[in-house]
């Protein structure tokens, strides 16, 4: 074998190697973003199931913020669509509120491109809010009165039968947490409730659904991402207190939010303290046995009966 010959074959292994490997890795991608794909498809569509989100017949208007969750919503419903053995509209609806800077022509051009229909409602609710709220004092709270109101009216001008938000399971708990911490009391945000007046059925079909898949699903889509700090407002502190305490604690217990997000939907209101939601004073023994029942002096529930030499000590040094 002649010298060039030799030369050249070792320099096109390692090309050829290489090229193996980024066609590896380019499969292991769409693979993984499949996979994603269907993961959402299939939280998604259970969350519809096991709360009667959609019927047949609906027209749903999804509220279009520019943001990941709500982009993901559509794209996801969008595909359900298609495979539903019910029949369903879609009406995407953005609700431009004349914030300084905001692109107003992103939304209108994507969705043009998926070819669905969407309404534009222009109201001038930022010049309201600052009109109204002290400069360096949170707009959020009146910004969403406002924007509520306004989406409401909205859905009954398109027929809308279900109003869809992008809310997703972390929304949900840190709502969960906001409201023990900061509300004293047991409160979340539910997967579908009556609107407040009366009229609107809302719905959250991201409720299952981790904010770490819409992340990561906005990139894989390239979902053209409208910032949500354009009025200037800081973002809510004590939410984001929340979001840090439950990352940590993933990182440290993993397992235990999982735990939380289950016990929203597993719940004892015997064994709670809410005499209008339990009738305590009318309790009586009645000599039935009751599943639910206080085992009153059985161990804790959390105990697993080892001597204490087996328990684990707590950490102190964080």
């Amino acid at each position: 074998m002649s010298q060039s010959v030799i030369n050249e074959a070792s320099l096109s292994a390692p090309a050829e190697t290489a090229a193996a490997l980024s066609f590896k890795q380019g499969e292991k991608i769409v693979y993984e973003n499949n996979k994603l794909h269907k993961r959402l498809c299939r939280q998604v569509g259970q969350a519809i199931g096991d709360f009667n989100m959609i019927e047949d017949g609906d027209k749903i208007m999804v509220c279009l913020s520019g943001g990941k969750d709500s982009y993901a919503l559509l794209d996801i419903l969008m595909t359900l669509r298609e495979r539903a053995p019910i029949k369903f509209d879609i009406v995407a609806v953005n609700l431009d509120q004349k914030q300084p800077n905001f692109p107003d022509h992103i939304l209108p051009a994507y969705l043009k491109q998926l070819d669905i229909p969407f309404h534009i409602e222009n109201q001038d609710t930022y010049s309201i809010v600052k009109r109204l709220i002290p400069e360096g004092k949170t707009t959020c709270s009146l910004c969403s009165r406002l924007r509520r109101g306004i989406l409401y009216r909205v859905a009954d001008e398109l027929g809308a039968t279900k109003i869809a938000l992008g809310h997703h399971r972390d929304d949900i708990m840190e709502t969960f947490f906001l409201n023990m911490f900061f509300g004293a009391k047991i409160k979340g945000m539910p997967p579908k409730l009556q609107s407040d007046d009366g009229k609107h059925i809302v719905i959250r079909p991201l409720a299952y659904v981790k904010e770490a898949d819409t992340e990561r699903y906005a990139q894989v889509k390239n979902f053209p991402i409208i910032p949500c700090d354009l009025c200037g407002s800081q973002e809510n502190l004590q939410r984001k207190q929340i979001k840090n305490m439950l990352r940590e604690w993933e990182k440290k217990h993993p397992g235990r939010v999982d735990n939380i997000f289950s016990s929203l939907s597993t719940v004892v209101p015997s064994h709670l303290m809410d005499k209008e939601l339990f009738g305590f004073a009318g309790l009586q023994a009645t000599g039935v046995a009751m599943p639910n029942g206080d085992i009153a002096f059985d161990e804790e529930p959390c105990s697993t009966g080892s001597t204490i030499s087996s328990v684990i000590p707590l950490r102190t040094d964080d």
